[in-house]
């Protein structure tokens, strides 16, 4: 009985220990954003604790898989389970705040906004929702699972208790045998989406501090390769239809944003497939007209192979590009886009004419564009003007400036 009585007080103790209001030297976040921080770099928050939002979302690397950007420019990111990987490129979080709720526009016949390649989420939140719960990503079991880990640390406790009134203490441990989800699960899982969604709509993540920022507001000169890069991007590159180059308005009529390089609409863009992905080849991605939502509407296929306009900011330091990370540098990309229909075609992309003397079928042969890419007859120098601009987008050229950030959607 004395070995019982003492499992018992032990039991109670550590209940104690996680509720007490005070958390040892730690500093426990005060605000939703600070909250969302926290979880954000959190690799407990997956199977195998190995795992992090910015994992694949590295702030040192535009907010992309370190992993992608080094050489061999590893395309698609792996989980928290070994030799589990994705079968798409991360796309960078950087100024995801500013995309627009999923909606059709009927004025120009598109899809606008939304997060992922497909637009599947709505908001920041949504889409942090996804990869704890994805199992080729960070895996864990359910929502029920995460608390758990969240409720384990003792500052996370006092956090959701503070911010939100939340009791983690109430929840009990994760049982994998118990399929009932106990109450209070979903609400604290919620609030961990949101702070982090909230974190994402930081200056962390919207610096606006690229030289083309600068050269902007008068404080930076463009060098005259960059400049010639610049007028062929708006002009005849048709580089600007897409990712429009100059400040835009918000929703409310009155901010005015800096230029966000996205129209947040979706393209396809004659990708070949990439088969440096694992389990290659895959069945052709869809994309947007994968989503069994947007196919149920679209009996013609006309959004098979269609994916969303990613921003160009910090293109120089996030490769690999596209959604299926095939292409390798941005000399590449912009090659690809000014000669994809008049180099001829090669039979797959490990044909060492790759990019040289022709490119591989794309992927989904539906719905290609023709009319913005494909055959723009850019001159080699003049390719490289582009390339010599699109690195003037990248963070960091000077301090974040100062920006009245609009409601955000």
């Amino acid at each position: 009985m004395f070995w019982k009585k003492n499992i018992i007080f032990v039991f109670v103790l550590v209940a104690l220990i996680c509720c007490v209001d005070t958390v040892c030297a730690q500093q426990v976040p005060t605000t939703e954003q600070e909250l969302g921080q926290n979880l954000y770099f959190d690799k407990n928050l997956s199977l195998n604790k190995n795992k992090s939002c910015a994992t694949c979302h590295d702030p040192a690397t535009g907010f992309v898989d370190t992993d992608n950007v080094n050489p061999p420019f590893f395309p698609v990111s792996e989980g928290s389970v070994v030799n589990k990987f994705g079968t798409r490129n991360s796309p960078s979080a950087a100024y995801a705040a500013f995309s627009p709720f999923f909606s059709w526009d009927g004025v120009n016949e598109t899809y606008v906004g939304g997060q992922f390649w497909d637009g599947r989420a709505n908001t920041l939140a949504d889409q942090a929702a996804g990869p704890p719960l994805n199992p080729v990503e960070m895996a864990m079991s359910n929502e029920w699972m995460v608390v758990s880990r969240i409720k384990e640390n003792r500052i996370y406790v006092k956090a959701f208790k503070d911010i939100y009134g939340l009791d983690l203490c109430r929840i009990p441990r994760y049982n994998r045998f118990n399929k009932h989800t106990p109450p209070g699960v979903l609400e604290v899982y919620d609030r961990m989406t949101q702070s982090i969604g909230e974190f994402e709509k930081t200056q962390t993540f919207n610096s606006f501090s690229s030289k083309y920022d600068y050269f902007l507001i008068g404080q930076a000169t463009l060098t005259p390769e960059e400049q010639s890069g610049l007028e062929l991007f708006n002009n005849k590159g048709k580089c600007a239809q897409c990712h429009p180059s100059v400040q835009t308005t918000s929703p409310d009529g009155i901010t005015k944003i800096p230029p966000l390089f996205t129209d947040f609409t979706y393209d396809n863009l004659g990708l070949p497939p990439n088969m440096n992905i694992p389990g290659a080849p895959l069945p052709p991605d869809l994309g947007l007209g994968g989503r069994p939502d947007i196919a149920a509407k679209d009996p013609l296929g006309l959004q098979r192979g269609k994916f969303k306009v990613m921003t160009l900011r910090n293109i120089e330091i996030t490769p690999p590009y596209g959604h299926n990370g095939g292409l390798l540098s941005l000399d590449q990309i912009v090659h690809f886009y000014n000669t994809r229909d008049v180099l001829g075609y090669v039979p797959n992309n490990n044909d060492p004419g790759f990019g040289i003397t022709g490119w591989p079928l794309p992927e989904v042969m539906e719905n290609v564009n023709k009319a913005e890419l494909g055959n723009l007859g850019l001159t080699p120098a003049e390719e490289q003007a582009i390339v010599a601009f699109l690195r003037t987008l990248t963070d960091g050229y000077g301090p974040p400036l100062p920006v009245i950030f609009p409601p955000f959607p």
